[in-house]
């Protein structure tokens, strides 16, 4: 009993660390696809009223933005955490064993995982088979080989593989695997399937989830837009980012079609595209009261996501407006996520 009142106790003077200071700034942390629009929402935060505090954003990935907000309730933790792909159980239980408590799960909006390459480069257009067997690193079950295009596919030119893209941190590579990797390994691979189904999954993710670290895949960091340079000096190279940097650069890139489908607003929009995917903001619902203008600074976000928004002008996939209003309602109610939902 005294051991619960303690950590009751602590909990409370954290929270009151965050009340206390009447100017603490609203931290958030997390994707390098989710931060130009949360750096927008930010802009017009401290636009909208004079005064207020400019929020500090930092990009550091999906995977170490929840590691970090996950790490404790109080000032000295964000406030925010954003992720281009969910939040994981292993993640939230973290999150629980350092009682965070409850967290609210906001879908802002739609984004793809676009391959582009420079508007000078060779015009690839690839399957999901291609990428496997371009860029795992165990394809059917063997080191890969492939160094050119055509050691993939004879359709494709015979030049070297080289895709420059986000580290093992990032939710745009987790996105990638899951969405493009994964299931061009089952379309390529007959024996994925059944690994898929067996109770030893560490054998389907070396075989399908595993990203080849042998040279033809570049990790550039979380700064997307070193990839875009890349692009621009090297026309062979192909790019993965989220697609707002590709629409922000049209001039220079163009998107890489996937199975015939090109990434584009409409075709991310209406699921056509095979990397479409929803972006992720998590809120810790303690901190809701104890952090000066936080619910505010949701509510415009909310304002600013629809189809006719300064975050559409961004790059941002509006979401469907029913999935809208629900995020907007689990706002005003702070409803919280379920962790039974979670993989």
């Amino acid at each position: 009993m005294l051991g619960r009142l303690a950590l009751i106790a602590s909990a409370t003077l954290a929270l009151c660390a965050c009340d206390g200071n009447a100017t603490r700034e609203i931290r958030v942390v997390g994707s390098s696809t989710v931060y130009p629009f949360t750096t927008a929402v930010a802009e017009a935060f401290v636009n909208a009223r004079s005064g207020r505090t400019a929020p500090v954003i930092e990009s550091i990935g999906s995977g170490a933005g929840l590691r970090r907000f996950c790490e404790g309730v109080g000032a000295q933790f964000p406030d925010i955490a954003n992720a281009s792909r969910r939040m994981t159980r292993n993640e939230y239980d973290r999150c629980q064993a350092n009682k965070v408590g409850p967290i609210e799960e906001i879908v802002i909006g739609l984004d793809g995982v676009a391959l582009a390459e420079s508007n000078q480069g060779p015009k690839l257009q690839l399957s999901k088979r291609d990428i496997y067997r371009a860029l795992a690193a165990n394809p059917g079950g063997r080191p890969n080989q492939a160094r050119t295009w055509r050691d993939v596919n004879p359709a494709l030119p015979a030049i070297p593989i080289l895709v420059m893209g986000p580290p093992s941190t990032s939710g745009t590579r987790d996105a990638f695997v899951e969405l493009m990797l994964a299931p061009g390994c089952l379309e390529a691979d007959p024996e994925a399937e059944a690994l898929r189904a067996s109770a030893d999954p560490a054998q389907f993710d070396a075989r399908c989830h595993r990203i080849r670290d042998d040279g033809p895949y570049v990790d550039k960091g979380e700064n997307d837009n070193l990839i875009v340079q890349g692009l621009a000096q090297n026309p062979n190279a192909l790019g993965i980012f989220g697609y707002s940097y590709l629409e922000e650069n049209q001039s220079r890139l163009h998107g890489v079609p996937i199975g015939g489908v090109a990434p584009s607003y409409g075709t991310i929009a209406d699921g056509r595209y095979p990397g479409a995917r929803p972006l992720y903001l998590y809120v810790k619902t303690r901190h809701l009261k104890a952090v000066p203008g936080l619910k505010d600074f949701l509510l415009l976000y909310a304002n600013l996501w629809g189809p006719t928004g300064p975050l559409v002008k961004r790059g941002l996939i509006a979401a469907p407006e029913t999935m809208r209003a629900t995020m907007t309602d689990r706002i005003h109610r702070q409803i919280p996520l379920d962790p039974a939902d979670l993989k």
